[in-house]
């Protein structure tokens, strides 16, 4: 018979608190920080800022409201970065202008 060991059930603070211990890990959550969630917060308090949902951006924008939640969720998660034309809609949308800058 095999001893079977029993592994400790982790929080999600401890989780996260151990991977950012990694340093590619640490890396990468930083290069996210400084990046692709700085442009997250700043459609978000556009959006708050301009008192409008999802659903009300997305008829403004000519589309649905699915896929406003899924141009917010991937500036979240990382995994797909909107085009240029596709920022510029959504901050119209919102009474906005897109600014790109090299510093």
């Amino acid at each position: 018979m095999v001893a079977s060991k029993k592994s400790r059930v982790l929080t999600h603070k401890q989780l996260v608190t151990k991977m950012l211990r990694k340093p590619s890990v640490k890396a990468a959550v930083d290069e996210l920080n400084q990046t692709e969630y700085v442009i997250l917060d700043q459609i978000l308090a556009a959006r708050k800022e301009a008192g409008l949902t999802q659903a009300q951006v997305a008829a403004r924008m000519g589309t649905q409201t699915p896929a406003v939640a899924r141009l917010e969720s991937a500036l979240a998660t990382g995994k797909h970065s909107p085009s240029l034309s596709t920022l510029k809609r959504y901050a119209r949308a919102l009474g906005k202008r897109v600014e790109v800058r090299f510093v």
